[in-house]
């Protein structure tokens, strides 16, 4: 619930009200006061992009055998095999474990994109509660796919989507995984429900060479052009990845509103490039595809990146991040400034200290203060355990 707080004046004088869950520019007359004379207050950190599927996965997931040696075995023997695997238990724990994580690193807000072939209807419902049980800001979405169960597939994913509840921590996308999982009839169909719902596009693009090889042999020059021509594409949807992108194409998506987010470390991780074409956009945010949510680490992961292939243009990329929440929820500012979230971070020498969304307090003193992090913790193990027996009963998918 959008709650009213003043934090603040901390060492350098600076104090931050909010009201209804908004950064105000004068203190709300008897609004709680969160003290904070030794640290320093800034803005929430957004991930742009992750998985809460794979949320499990730090916790003794088991090797693919055989070892994948490209990018779609990677896809078939690992995360398709994950995400097939997944039932309510798993993902809310999961999810809550991701979560607490995030906060505790002051990431305030999470875009996911998820996918659970074998438990789709109530997957949204699900990540819904445990962002409004332990005060995350999120936007969600079901990434509709064929590549198990064909065209009623997508049509459930899609149907999934529609089941986001509008609240002032939760709103809506609409997903699809990648171009080369599904036919154009789906792709027509997500942006006919983005319009419909007032909302935009969230899928994967040209990660690998697999999507635009596909999209070729489809008749397209590419995948992005396949989502324009096929009407799928409306100003501010996001675009991840864009590996194998041209910067022209880069230039393309850019002129229609549309925002990339880059992946560092997931790129890298799997081997499939850097992405160099970002840097002819101005809309680029910063995202993990899955990794935690410790957003000075992607970011330093997008420098170090980033100074090996010579692109200057990484800078603000975290940042952006806070432009994307703003388009989605309504937001006239971003920051600190007046009108924007009520998404704040109190440092103490550089460690969080408080961390608070939407006006509500969820980290006090490095510890969490919407739940207890290490039941969750020891929830999120105990599922793991479980999880991996059952990704050992199914095939690899296609691998």
């Amino acid at each position: 619930m959008s709650g009213s707080l003043t934090i603040g004046p901390d060492r350098r004088g600076w104090t931050v009200s909010i009201q209804d869950g908004c950064i105000v520019d004068m203190p709300v007359p008897d609004a709680p006061v969160l003290a904070c004379p030794d640290g320093e207050i800034s803005s929430g950190n957004v991930c742009a992009h992750t998985h809460l599927y794979s949320a499990l996965a730090p916790y003794g997931m088991p090797a693919a055998e055989p070892k994948p040696e490209t990018f779609l075995q990677i896809l078939r023997r690992v995360w398709w095999r994950l995400d097939r695997a997944l039932d309510a238990e798993a993902l809310r724990a999961g999810a809550r474990d991701y979560f607490v994580q995030a906060l505790l690193a002051g990431t305030t807000s999470v875009i996911d994109h998820h996918e659970s072939p074998g438990f789709i209807e109530g997957s949204m419902e699900i990540l819904a509660e445990v962002c409004e049980e332990l005060g995350v800001r999120a936007l969600l979405c079901y990434g509709a796919t064929e590549r198990n169960f064909g065209r009623e597939e997508a049509r459930r994913g899609l149907a999934e989507c529609r089941r986001v509840p509008a609240t002032s921590l939760v709103r809506g996308l609409v997903g699809l995984h990648a171009t080369f999982t599904v036919s154009d009839e789906t792709i027509r169909e997500a942006g006919d429900l983005a319009r419909e719902l007032g909302t935009v596009l969230h899928i994967h693009v040209a990660e690998g060479p697999d999507d635009v090889e596909d999209a070729v042999a489809r008749g397209f020059a590419g995948p992005l052009e396949r989502l324009i021509d096929l009407g799928a594409l409306e100003p501010g949807s996001l675009l991840i990845h864009g590996v194998h992108l041209s910067s022209e194409q880069v230039e393309k998506a850019s002129e229609i509103g549309c925002w990339f987010v880059q992946n560092p470390r997931s790129n890298e991780g799997n081997g499939v490039g850097y992405a160099a074409a970002l840097a002819h956009s101005e809309r680029v945010a910063l995202g993990t595809d899955g990794w935690n949510a410790d957003m000075a680490e992607e970011q330093a992961a997008l420098f170090r990146l980033a100074g090996q292939h010579g692109d200057t243009h990484a800078e603000g990329r975290l940042a952006a991040g806070h432009d994307v929440i703003a388009e989605r929820f309504g937001f006239s500012a971003t920051g600190l400034e007046p009108g924007a979230a009520g998404d704040v971070v109190v440092r103490r020498s550089g460690q969080v200290c408080h961390v608070v969304v939407d006006g509500r307090v969820v980290v006090r003193d490095g510890r969490l203060a919407t739940g207890d992090a290490q039941t969750i913790n020891a929830e999120a193990r105990s599922q793991a355990e479980r999880l991996w027996r059952r990704m050992a009963e199914l095939d690899p998918a296609g691998a």
